[in-house]
């Protein structure tokens, strides 16, 4: 079933023109991390940790940032978000990555991070006292598909590049306006051509890689999963979530998709929105405190 979450007075199209911009989310506070820990040798292979207040072991999200895979988008933009999901009671570990314009960004740079930042929480977590028996990834955007594909990855053949032994369990996955589907969105020049240079050519000359990247082709992920996207979305369009839970479900999987009427893409990840209640909704769904 798709909800749809009525706002009033934000309902009518026209002011898709005073929609957020990725501008307006930087200007958004930006609390610290209680800890930024590599999980490799690069500058990009980061994770910021942040911690509630009260005794452990906490719950954790991991949050993963979009920005087309490219630089410089980076986890600044999810800053806040991050920030409000640990007042809320979670422990969150927010992922940088080399992205498309980093030196071994791209395919297989960036779901090569994206997987070692994920697994790594399971080498912190005693000291830091987090529960790995209650984990969630949520992404925005491209990271979206990140995150959807973090709990796609157990269905990789293990002669694939991006295989590994130890992928940390999910219990669930957000998607915030996610792209699901790597196929249609390079059709639809969804982030212009990042989809083809993130997989080195076009969709069809890399039959392979889609077939081990792209989420919509990795179901059934065996996870409940949350699709929340804005109504005025202009930069992923909604049709991709939609296709995106009615294959999921089809395949078995618990997959629920809200579309919040009057908000576009970057409202998604900011806590002072009106998006915001859809998606700590959507988390506390996969994830309660206790």
């Amino acid at each position: 079933m798709i909800q749809a979450v009525t706002l009033l007075g934000m309902s009518d199209p026209s002011s898709a023109q005073s929609m957020m911009t990725g501008q307006d989310l930087l200007a958004l506070p930006q609390p610290p991390a209680d800890h930024v820990i590599a999980y490799g040798a690069v500058a990009q292979q980061v994770a910021e940790l942040r911690l509630p207040k009260g005794a452990g072991p906490h719950p954790v999200v991991i949050v993963i940032h979009g920005g087309c895979w490219q630089t410089p988008w980076a986890m600044d933009h999810v800053r806040s978000l991050a920030g409000a999901l640990t007042t809320e009671g979670y422990a969150t570990w927010s992922l940088e990555y080399r992205r498309l314009g980093d030196p071994g960004g791209g395919w297989p740079g960036t779901f090569e991070d994206v997987a070692a930042g994920a697994d790594y929480l399971q080498t912190v977590a005693t000291a830091h006292s987090v529960d790995l028996g209650r984990v969630i990834a949520l992404g925005h955007s491209a990271g979206g598909h990140l995150a959807l594909w973090l709990a796609a990855r157990r269905r990789l053949p293990r002669d694939s590049e991006l295989w590994t032994a130890e992928a940390i369990p999910l219990g669930g996955v957000v998607s915030l306006a996610g792209i699901t589907d790597l196929r249609e969105g390079a059709a639809g020049k969804v982030c212009g051509d990042a989809i083809p240079q993130l997989l080195g050519g076009p969709p069809a000359d890399q039959e392979a890689r889609v077939a081990q990247s792209s989420p919509i082709e990795l179901l059934p992920l065996r996870v409940p999963q949350r699709l929340v996207c804005g109504a005025l979305d202009q930069r992923v369009p909604n049709d991709q979530s939609r296709r995106y839970q009615a294959a999921a479900r089809k395949a078995g999987d618990a997959a629920q998709l809200e579309i919040v009427e009057g908000v576009g893409h970057f409202e998604l990840v900011d806590p002072r929105s009106a998006a915001w209640p859809a998606v700590l909704r959507a988390v506390r769904e996969l994830l309660p405190t206790r």
